[in-house]
Parts: C-alpha cells; sequence; structure tokens
C-alpha cells in the first residue's frame, strides 16, 4: 500500500508534484511524476538523505526516480546523487566540470556547516555529475508530461538552473528556484555568486513562470511573482544594479 505525500512528510503543490524542506538546511526537494518518468529536484546534502529521499518517493508513488536535476552546485542541493543509481543527472553547462574539479572545496563546505566528516566525505568521493548539460532550455519527457529545465543564471552561483512543471487541469505553473530565490532569510551571496547579474536572472526566471505560477525557493515558503520581483529589487540596491 503507497502512502500519500502528506502522510510521507511532504508538501503536494500539485497532480503529482511535491515538495519536502529538509531538516537541518531547510532546502527544498521538489518530485515531479509523469507516467513513465519521476524527477527529482536536488538530492539532499549526504548520501543518507539521497536514500532516504529515493525510498520515500517510492513508498508514495510505487516506482523509481529516473531523472534528476540539480539546480545549483551547493553541498545540501547536490551531495545525495550517488544514491539515485543509474538515473540520467541534468545540470546547467558547467556544472559538471565544477563538481569535478571542486569535490574538496564540496567537502569541506559540508562539514564546515555541519555535516558529519565520514559522510561529506563518502558522498564527495561518490559526487555525481551531471549527464546532460543545460545550455539554455531543455525539455525531458516523463511520460504524460514535460518538464522545461532552464539555465536561468548566473545568480546565486554560475551554474543556476530552474525547473518548470506547466499546469494541468486549470492548476498554475510550478517554478522550482533553487537558492536564486529564498524565503526564509535573505538570499546567501557567497563567494561564487555574482551578484550583479543576480537581478538578471530572477528576471529570466519571472519571464519563465509569468505573474501566475507558483514560485518553489530552495529554502523557505512557496511564494508568488510579487515576492520574486520583491527580491529582485532588493538585490538590485544591494549590489547596486539599476532597476530593469
Amino acid at each position: 500500500m503507497h502512502t500519500s505525500w502528506e502522510e510521507a512528510g511532504w508538501e503536494q503543490l500539485g497532480d503529482g508534484v511535491a515538495r519536502r524542506r529538509m531538516p537541518g538546511w531547510d532546502e527544498t526537494i521538489g518530485v515531479i511524476a509523469g507516467t513513465t518518468g519521476v524527477m527529482i529536484v536536488d538530492t539532499g546534502a549526504t548520501l543518507r538523505d539521497g536514500a532516504d529521499l529515493r525510498r520515500a518517493i517510492r513508498g508514495v508513488l510505487g516506482r523509481n526516480v529516473t531523472h534528476v536535476a540539480l539546480t545549483h552546485p551547493h553541498f545540501d542541493h547536490v551531495l545525495g546523487t550517488a544514491a539515485f543509481a543509474g538515473v540520467q543527472v541534468f545540470g546547467a553547462a558547467g556544472l559538471g566540470e565544477l563538481l569535478r574539479r571542486g569535490k574538496d572545496e564540496l567537502r569541506h563546505d559540508a562539514i564546515r556547516h555541519g555535516v558529519d566528516r565520514e559522510a561529506a566525505a563518502e558522498a564527495a568521493d561518490l559526487l555525481v555529475a551531471p549527464h546532460h548539460h543545460v545550455h539554455d532550455q531543455l525539455t525531458v519527457e516523463l511520460g504524460d508530461r514535460q518538464v522545461l529545465l532552464a539555465n536561468v543564471g548566473p545568480g546565486h552561483t554560475a551554474h543556476d538552473l530552474a525547473v518548470l512543471v506547466p499546469g494541468r487541469g486549470g492548476s498554475p505553473e510550478i517554478v522550482f528556484c533553487g537558492d536564486l530565490v529564498e524565503e526564509s532569510g535573505e538570499p546567501q551571496a557567497g563567494p561564487d555568486a555574482l551578484p550583479q547579474r543576480w537581478p538578471g536572472a530572477l528576471d529570466r526566471l519571472l519571464a519563465l513562470g509569468g505573474e501566475d505560477a507558483r514560485y518553489v525557493p530552495g529554502h523557505g515558503a512557496v511564494v508568488d511573482a510579487g515576492f520574486v520581483r520583491a527580491q529582485r529589487a532588493a538585490l538590485a540596491a544591494r549590489f547596486g544594479v539599476a532597476p530593469s
């Protein structure tokens, strides 16, 4: 017997679309289910996170994940990927090379933020780089539904990917934003951010989803286009970027 998304600790966003806010770093994990495929958006901070997510999704859907979309190269969003053996992994162009050469930095970053040292080392050693590189936009077929992957960055990082789930049956479109948008705190601009280009990335994100979409931040509650526009204005003011 399958459990419901809610029983499994997920928030259902639409037909076959759900997300979970992970404990610890509050990163959002998304899932999109079609008749022939299941995509997970980001994979958590450790292999254990990834394995727990894999089991939870199978428990609800009765099927395994077939596709992984990585929104950006931070430890809490990518280090669980190796738990999804044999799955097709997608990322923004350049992400694969960055992850291959940056394993030590990812491991150190995870440990610095509180991941167990051995768990961080194991996840970094087994890190899976994307098999498919999104330069502009790429449509992924999941059977009865299509998912659009869009390279809308750079901004939060040099490799920011958004995931658009078209609405069905009158329901709004859903956009998984990664950390281009954060609701539970001020957007984090680390050393790998490109702050001068971040407002432009949010312009592209808004053009992708439109006025009526639901926007799913990398951290925090689901927001609307007005929130994204306000965050865009705040980032532009913070980093001295001219209004759009």
